[in-house]
């Protein structure tokens, strides 16, 4: 495809405007062309870009979220607003540029100064710029190729926006997959997998995981992060060959003859610079294009070279910082602003978000000389480890896993060779003594704030100085945050200090789902205005061009079934997997079944049931859950339905963003404590409220005495039986909500305290619906509670001084009426394969570990 586009006031062919070629369209040559352009090369030069993929100039750093399926990128850039796209094919356009978009250079004729394309264009230059990029290395390997162009069905490299959508079509039908690689790209590809399901190996044939950045104990601290998230790790492990059955993977064997089954491999084995143009050229190569100090090609002061393809004093770079810096002293060059601009190579400082785990490395790993200071903090529980490295009183190294709050800081000691802390531990612990936003404010302004899209602090005070009033607004302008994400806290704290204080408020931080542009109430008015009753439906009047986004699918779902209970319109993909099959994924890819057991009850016959069906399935775990219910582990998708109808039980919901369970004691049966009936209590709240979906999961408790057996101070919702000696006639009850006891922990506030067992039943379901109305999405009890004000709640929920009352009970109701199990209805409208994969499930890991590489 070729777009031309050209100033309505300036023909292409004046002879006054150099013509300027740049091949390659990916992040390099796009930005060298964004610094070309900002300093005034639009004028200066006719601008011809040729790249191999038939889009605009997209993030590849975002390909992991797309293969995750949250960034709502489409693949034929029409879209111009999707956050992949760096530059959409518009933006050639505004700015004159030329674009052939998915044509091959195949040659360049340095003599006639002309480049040839794959489609026969030949095309004159007076400058050219090579941003040919990398791409991914495949190991020689039996069963790799199924030709010598095209790879094995089920094979996949992980490098663009094509091999990101592949993959996503591919694990439509298939459930486990090899990564081959530690990397960075291979984690990265791993987290994108499991967010469908699909059970992940990495194989890596070092024992630490993203060696190019990490030394072995930070690797120890990832890696269990890692294996934590449900990935499994083959370390020290080296895969000889790929098996291959009727011409798809069916699994991979290693170099010690031991295999594993799969039906998918991606390879992220490392990159190689794409130099075969310039090779065939006559350009001086050694691992990738050597240039000189202005990025010149060594052989012809008209060839510039930019990016992973060009090698600068024997570097090779691979990270977009130095990039960036090529880029900028390219165009300083070829533009003639500085002529006398030099690259002198890169000191690197990189911060990523390897698979949602934040990681940050610069300079050295480790000392090198017995003179080397060396800081060392773990804290494995948290997965947190941090380094630094010190010499003759100047920082040379820092490595940060899982805590990156001095990043800033202590890259500015990095890079500015500034004065360190007598106390070395000052660096990690005490540095930022003062509030977040004046450590930010003091950074200088060629701090580097956004590593991905090379956005310095300077950008950022600039963009408020030119009239931006919030965080998003600097974000959209200079694509800061826009990347692996790491950088947001320090974005927001540099753009509220350059604001002068807490800064304006940030209208999408109240958006109840990024893809639509509302906060909960105007979204809920207009839902009920419109009528609107399924999500698509919801997406084609509210958001921007009528847009979908996949990660505001499920958001939505929860509202609307909240709303219109009876009318709401189920889309299959509106819900996550979890919620389309009514079970709990499990690292390995089976399943988690819950029946539901009201308050923790039981009886002989539920237990023989259970007990029938997990020898029946041959279920490989049978375990009590701390909610007091039995949960039947490993269950494969397609047994699930099976597995329900044998059971003949109702959901527990055990999975849902909904009302879970609810906790009890023994209370006034059998406890010579009790003072209510606590068994009885829980019951009815779990009969009356199973299932109702909410902003976030719901779990509740009833403790028959201030002993606090069921640990209800800290639920959701928790009751507690006070005063009285003769049980539950005299009993009363006390309702706290707001409590959390696990990653956050925090005894809830007492709502009330009510004189009966219907009254408790009452003021729950009415706090429960009020926080369903109001919450925003995932946001748990514990953080809506002190965000509404204890005050506030007792006002509506207790005393009604808003006059709602009635109405929260009454919508309540209306849930409560249309509760259908899912596990009944499910058997009647469930889509075709919906519980069913193509291949049977794959046993865990049959290759051998070495024994200091947990799994």
């Amino acid at each position: 495809m070729t777009q031309t586009a050209q100033r309505p006031d300036t023909e292409q062919t004046t002879p006054t405007r150099s013509r300027l070629v740049v091949v390659g369209n990916g992040m390099s040559g796009a930005r060298a062309l964004e610094e070309i352009l900002a300093r005034g090369g639009g004028e200066q030069f006719a601008i011809t870009v040729f790249g191999d993929e038939p889009y605009g100039n997209y993030n590849r750093i975002l390909l992991s979220e797309v293969l995750a399926n949250a960034a709502g990128a489409v693949v034929d850039n029409e879209d111009a607003d999707d956050e992949i796209y760096l530059n959409p094919l518009d933006w050639y356009a505004d700015n004159g540029i030329t674009l052939h978009a998915g044509v091959r250079i195949v040659r360049i004729d340095r003599h006639a100064k002309v480049v040839l394309g794959d489609d026969g264009s030949v095309t004159p230059y007076d400058t050219l710029v090579l941003a040919t990029g990398s791409r991914s290395f495949f190991p020689p390997m039996e069963g790799m190729w199924a030709s010598r162009t095209a790879l094995t069905r089920g094979v996949f490299g992980f490098r663009s926006l094509d091999d990101a959508t592949a993959m996503l079509e591919h694990v439509k039908d298939h459930r486990t997959a090899v990564v081959i690689g530690g990397g960075l790209l291979g984690l990265e590809a791993a987290a994108g997998l499991q967010a469908h399901g699909v059970a992940v190996h990495v194989v890596h044939p070092t024992e630490v995981l993203m060696n190019q950045q990490l030394e072995a104990e930070a690797s120890k601290v990832l890696r269990s992060k890692l294996q934590d998230m449900g990935m499994h790790m083959h370390l020290g492990v080296k895969t000889s060959e790929i098996l291959v059955t009727d011409g798809a993977v069916s699994g991979v064997r290693f170099t010690d003859d031991s295999t594993l089954d799969c039906d998918m491999v991606v390879v992220t084995a490392g990159i190689r610079p794409n130099i075969g143009l310039a090779m065939v050229s006559g350009l001086e190569t050694q691992r990738a294009i050597v240039v000189d100090d202005k990025m010149r090609s060594v052989d012809d002061d008209d060839i510039y070279v930019v990016g992973e393809c060009a090698q600068h004093r024997g570097e090779v770079y691979g990270v977009v910082g130095p990039l960036w810096e090529q880029a900028a002293v390219l165009a300083d060059v070829v533009t003639g602003a500085d002529p006398d601009a030099e690259y002198h190579g890169s000191r690197l400082a990189t911060k990523l978000k390897v698979a949602g785990v934040d990681v940050a490395q610069m300079g050295v790993k480790t000392p090198e000389r017995s003179s080397d200071e060396f800081v060392q903090f773990s804290e494995t529980g948290r997965g947190v480890y941090q380094t630094v490295v010190i010499r003759d009183g100047t920082l040379i190294g820092a490595t940060l896993v899982g805590d990156v709050s001095k990043v800033a800081a202590l890259t500015q000691a990095f890079d500015s060779r500034s004065a360190l802390p007598e106390e070395r531990v000052k660096l990690l612990f005490d540095l930022g003594s003062a509030d977040d936003a004046a450590a930010a404010a003091d950074l200088p302004d060629d701090t580097q704030i956004c590593n991905c899209n090379g956005v310095s602090k300077g950008d950022l005070v600039a963009c408020v100085e030119h009239g931006a009033e919030s965080v998003s607004a600097c974000m959209a302008q200079t694509r800061a945050g826009k990347g692996c994400g790491s950088c947001k806290g320090l974005v927001k704290d540099v753009v509220e200090a350059a604001l002068g204080g807490a800064g304006a408020e940030d209208p999408a931080e109240a958006y109840y789902v990024p893809g639509i542009p509302m906060d909960k109430p105007s979204l809920m008015a207009a839902i009920r205005e419109q009528e609107l009753k399924s999500v698509s439906a919801v997406f084609a009047a509210l958001a921007p061009e009528g847009r979908e986004h996949v990660g505001s699918k499920m958001g939505l779902t929860a509202l609307l079934r909240m709303m219109w209970p009876d009318e709401f319109v189920d889309e299959r993909d509106g819900r996550f997997i979890n919620d389309r099959v009514h079970a709990n994924i499990q690292r390995d890819g089976t399943f988690s079944v819950v029946p539901r057991m009201s308050g923790g009850v039981t009886s002989p016959e539920q237990l023989r049931r259970i007990a029938d069906v997990a020898e029946k399935h041959e279920i490989p775990m049978v375990k009590l859950t701390g909610g007091q219910r039995i949960d039947l582990l490993g269950v494969p998708k397609e047994k699930l339905q099976e597995v329900w109808a044998d059971l003949d039980m109702p959901s527990g919901w055990a999975y849902g963003k909904s009302f879970r369970t609810v906790k009890t004691c023994v209370g006034t049966d059998f406890c010579r404590f009790g003072l209510g009936d606590s068994t009885q209590l829980g019951i009815d709240l779990e009969e009356r409220y199973k299932g109702i979906e909410g902003p976030a999961k719901m779990k509740l408790a009833v403790s028959g005495c201030p002993r606090n057996c069921a640990e209800s101070m800290v639920k959701d919702v928790g009751l507690v039986a006070v005063g009285g000696q003769e049980g539950d006639q005299h009993c009363r009850w006390q309702i706290y909500v707001g409590g959390a006891a696990g990653a956050t922990i925090r005894k809830g506030d007492i709502l009330a305290t009510v004189d009966s067992h219907e009254e408790a039943m009452r003021i729950t379901g009415r706090f429960l619906q009020y926080y369903r109305e109001n919450a925003n999405w995932l946001e748990r009890t514990y953080d809506f509670v002190p965000r509404m004000g204890l005050d506030h709640l007792v006002a509506v929920v207790v005393d009604d001084v808003e006059g709602i009352a009635a109405g929260l009970d009454a919508r309540m109701q209306e849930s409560v009426d249309r509760y259908a199990d899912p596990w009944a209805t499910d058997q009647q409208d469930r889509t075709p394969g919906q519980f069913h994969d193509a291949l049977p499930l794959v046993p865990l890991p049959q290759v051998p570990v070495r024994e200091d590489s947990s799994r």
